[in-house]
């Protein structure tokens, strides 16, 4: 409680709060000066200036490294979705229910009273049933034996394994290569580790009519140019997201020979892994000779198990190199949400008793989504619109040409024409997609100018609505009434 003399100071002040009574802090009345002796006035102003001057200047500036990576292109079109209100086909998430295995099995971590400690802090580096569990799947898988408690780390989400994984093996100068497009985190995450992306675009080998993932390939020669005695790490997304092109052996292995020439480091991200289609399998990178010493592959709960909302995902490769990603998840994360941790492990004990069988999440799923895309690409070419059938994933493109060269989308003419074609499309048809430059460096962005990106993880009433409304389209297109 302040004294009653410095109290009647204080009220006396005309100047709140930068008073100039020599017995009280200029710029903080409730602190003493040291000296209580008569300042002139000279000092008297010289003192409100400069109170005035540091209450003026506002607080220091933020980081530089956030500098030129606050634009999102989910941040611009979730607004407009929630201002415009379109049949959103833009987001990449299921509008259907997840599997009751998971979703039962949380409910029951949550409630479980005979052991209440569900509900408290697990293990910093992954639950251990969750890890028990990606064991015994990905040893299976990559045909080695992993250690559950070194070579896996159990992350918020597939975006914080590749966070983690970038910023713990990333230093400053480093480049990294990403192969286009690409999905958009991965460019602010090097930059924030201090690293240089080096963009290397697939590229179509034909763009006219119904076309397929496939078409869309690396350069070889454009490929090993980008490899330097800089180079940390290349970052891969098969099946990828926008595309649905599942990486073949032959071009996995084109990747896997350039690592190991220039030793670098693969940073797969596999979330998509079960999603393939009749006549496309996934090959992950780590079962190729030589590689397993130097990949970190990041997989995904929200993906496998239709359940994004639960942001966790998951880390694995050899101890040497997730010791990094580990420190950097200790500091900053340190630890998952215990019970949905506990109901992915239990969702996992389930799929591997039915590992192989029709009755498998991992090949129920991909079934169902195989005949939606089927679906889509019906309802596309009906509308116009030639898409790139997907080999895996569950997002779609569709070459926007037919519709761009006919009317006028507006719009700020120095965004890109996909920008600005899935903005007039929202506002105009109430219908959402995701323009695809966005998953390009600046320099290649026109590769993926000329496409929408849909997703087709969606129920079949909404899929249909959606090609109703780009039947409209074409029909008030053709009649010149747009």
């Amino acid at each position: 409680m302040l004294n009653f003399a410095r109290h009647s100071a204080l009220k006396s002040t005309s100047f709140w709060p930068c008073i100039t009574s020599s017995s009280i802090n200029i710029c903080n009345p409730l602190i003493p000066v040291a000296s209580a002796a008569p300042q002139t006035s000279v000092r008297k102003k010289a003192a409100i200036n400069s109170c005035k001057m540091s209450t003026a200047a506002g607080p220091p500036p933020i980081a530089a490294k956030t500098n030129g990576i606050e634009k999102s292109v989910w941040v611009e079109f979730i607004q407009l979705a929630l201002e415009v209100k379109p049949l959103n086909l833009g987001q990449g998430f299921p509008d259907f229910a997840a599997p009751e295995t998971v979703t039962k099995a949380l409910a029951q971590a949550c409630m479980n009273d005979s052991n209440v400690l569900l509900n408290q802090y697990t293990r910093g580096f992954g639950h251990p049933r969750l890890v028990s569990a990606l064991n015994k799947l990905y040893s299976k898988l990559i045909g080695r034996e992993l250690n559950q408690l070194s070579e896996i780390l159990v992350t918020a989400g597939a975006y914080e394994a590749l966070f983690v994984t970038i910023m713990g093996l990333v230093n400053p100068g480093d480049e990294v290569i990403i192969i286009e497009p690409f999905f958009d985190c991965y460019v602010p995450q090097v930059k924030l580790a201090g690293g240089t992306p080096v963009f290397v675009p697939l590229r179509p080998k034909k763009t006219s009519g119904v076309t397929s993932s496939e078409d869309w390939v690396l350069d070889p020669k454009e490929l090993a140019n980008a490899f330097s005695d800089k180079t940390k790490a290349i970052i891969v997304n098969t099946p990828n997201n926008p595309l649905g092109k599942v990486f073949k052996v032959e071009e996995l292995m084109m990747i896997a020979d350039l690592c190991k020439k220039h030793n670098v480091i693969a940073i797969m991200d596999e979330v998509y892994e079960w999603m393939t289609y009749t006549g496309y399998k996934h090959v992950r990178m780590a079962t190729l000779p030589d590689m397993w010493e130097r990949t970190i592959t990041i997989g995904s709960a929200g993906k496998t198990f239709s359940v994004t909302g639960w942001k966790t995902g998951w880390a694995y490769g050899p101890a040497e190199l997730l010791k990094g990603p580990q420190v950097i998840h200790q500091h900053s994360v340190y630890t998952c949400t215990t019970p949905v941790q506990e109901a992915v492990a239990q969702g996992f004990e389930i799929e591997l008793e039915r590992f192989g069988t029709p009755d498998c999440y991992f090949l129920s799923l991909p079934a169902e989504l195989e005949v939606k895309r089927d679906n889509v690409v019906r309802i596309l070419n009906e509308a116009g619109l030639n898409p790139i059938v997907p080999e895996g994933g569950y997002f779609i493109l569709a070459d926007t040409r037919s519709i761009t060269s006919k009317i006028d989308i507006g719009g700020d003419p120095k965004e890109r024409k996909d920008f600005r074609f899935v903005k007039w499309l929202s506002r105009n048809r109430k219908l959402q997609g995701i323009p695809p430059s966005a998953f390009y460096s600046p320099d290649h962005g026109h590769i993926g100018e000329d496409y929408i990106r849909f997703c087709f993880i969606k129920e079949d009433e909404n899929l249909e609505k959606a090609g109703q409304i780009l039947l409209e389209l074409k029909k008030d297109i053709d009649a010149g009434r747009v």
